[in-house]
């Protein structure tokens, strides 16, 4: 908004209905586009239209359609799709019933706050009491909305953008991270890295679905969960709508820069009155190379805060690595957030669940032949062992001394896969993980995160420099339907 190549006027004001008003008196626009800010020009809007201002794309009936519980469990009916049960509550017996008829977990947030912030994760009753009593302070005015929590799902994010009668999907991602950490917090791979055919296509017919339904003019984000499940042994994979945002999301600017599609311009045309196929746009550009997103995260200026990712957001930016392989986009993207993949050194390895600390074992068996000593704490080292894997248990800290934070301030530790069973940084595995912030130690608190970095530490094995190339040049390598994004 402030490149001058970009902008012809910039204005700063608040952004209130009477301050856009007046900006409005003096420039008399043709129309107003509220499909590029997130969600503040989206709570603007009706109160633009009201007073007589032209929304141009989406109309405020159908965005608030999207945005109104009742009324989004209604068009998700007619197109025959589902959401997670979810209920509503303004007081804690409300919210107590409520959960006991959606079934615990449950995902709890205020119905009036963005970036997920006061959003939480409640397993049973007495953290639903306390969350109820603590967190939030819930009334008819402002209730608090209850999901059924999808637990080991993965959830994926599409970005599309229609014309009202042509719909294309700009980009499906997948995200590493499972379901229940915040999609701004979550690193996500297009296209996706597990998902598949039946699913793709499942997902892109729910896309054209909404967007038909919603009757949408420019850009729309979907997220969705994959639940999979087995019957018999025969594999079921179960589609949920989580949200859908009439509107450019923050994925936007990443799925342009992956494809070479620039959908913001795209979307702002068909607003302006070009069909996709004026534009030339006709189908998606899947690309034949991999592109990963990659949360950047403020925790060096916060010391002692506890780093684990949940469904309230903490990052402060992303960065993005493209290359022809997942493991090699990976790699890149660590790197340009910063972090340093270690490729000799001691690995600690601390998992809460015992599905966890199974799933680790491959992962932790390639660690040993790539050279890393590993360490752990007793449960996680008891299943490694049974597997055959060398590991040395590491006293917690509660055992006595050494522990892991004397090794790591000792410069003993290179990298922590640590998934919590707890939060808070006063938890012994807050201590550890606020300790690994200070001292400059990579730690992954999600097991997909975990052994996505493991992939990415044995290409750089055997890769020692990351492949280079140019943003143009990936996007030369396959046809597209519309100018290359310029920046």
């Amino acid at each position: 908004s402030t490149d001058y190549d970009t902008s012809d006027l910039l204005f700063f004001e608040p952004l209130t209905t009477e301050d856009v008003l007046n900006i409005c008196d003096q420039l008399d626009p043709d129309g107003l586009i509220v499909q590029f800010g997130g969600q503040t020009p989206l709570n603007l809007a009706r109160g633009l239209e009201a007073a007589g201002m032209p929304i141009v794309g989406t109309s405020p009936e159908m965005i608030d359609a999207a945005e109104d519980r009742e009324r989004f469990q209604q068009i998700l009916n007619d197109v025959g799709l589902r959401q997670p049960p979810n209920g509503i509550a303004t007081n804690t017996p409300q919210a107590l019933r409520e959960a006991e008829r959606i079934g615990f977990p449950v995902l709890v947030r205020p119905s009036y706050v963005l970036g997920g912030r006061a959003m939480e994760i409640c397993t049973d009753e007495s953290a639903l009491r306390r969350y109820m009593s603590e967190a939030v302070q819930a009334s008819p005015d402002r209730p608090v909305l209850i999901d059924r929590f999808l637990a080991d799902a993965i959830e994926v994010d599409v970005d599309a953008v229609s014309d009202g009668e042509r719909v294309v999907v700009g980009g499906i991602m997948e995200h590493i991270e499972e379901a229940g950490v915040h999609s701004g917090d979550s690193a996500c791979v297009l296209p996706p890295h597990s998902l598949s055919e039946e699913e793709i296509s499942e997902i892109r017919e729910a896309t054209h679905k909404l967007a038909h339904r919603l009757e949408v003019r420019g850009l729309m984000n979907i997220q969705f969960a994959v639940k999979r499940t087995s019957d018999e042994g025969e594999p079921i994979s179960d589609l949920y709508v989580l949200e859908v945002n009439p509107r450019a999301s923050r994925t936007s600017p990443f799925v342009s820069k992956a494809t070479g599609v620039p959908l913001p311009k795209v979307a702002a045309k068909v607003m302006a009155g070009l069909s996709l196929a004026d534009q030339g746009v006709t189908e998606e550009q899947w690309p034949d190379y991999v592109s990963v997103k990659e949360s950047v995260f403020p925790f060096q200026r916060f010391p002692g805060v506890d780093i684990a990712l949940g469904p309230e957001m903490k990052s402060t930016g992303e960065v993005q690595g493209i290359a022809e392989t997942f493991a090699d986009a990976f790699a890149k993207s660590q790197l340009a957030a910063g972090t340093e993949l270690p490729r000799e050194g001691t690995v600690f390895i601390s998992l809460a669940k015992d599905a966890e600390k199974r799933a680790m074992v491959e992962p932790a068996r390639s660690l040993v032949r790539l050279g890393f000593r590993i360490i752990a704490t007793s449960g996680t080292a008891a299943v490694l062992r049974e597997a055959d894997i060398s590991v040395e248990v590491v006293k917690k800290l509660q055992e006595g001394r050494p522990n892991l934070l004397d090794l790591m301030a000792n410069e003993e530790v290179q990298f922590i896969f640590n998934t919590p069973s707890g939060r808070g940084s006063r938890t012994d595995e807050g201590r550890i993980r606020a300790a690994s912030v200070a001292h400059g130690i990579p730690c992954v608190t999600t097991l997909p995160g975990c052994t996505a970095m493991v992939r990415a530490i044995e290409h750089l094995a055997e890769n020692p420099q990351p492949s280079v190339r140019a943003l143009q040049d990936w996007h030369g390598l396959q046809p597209t339907a519309v100018e290359p994004a310029t920046n």
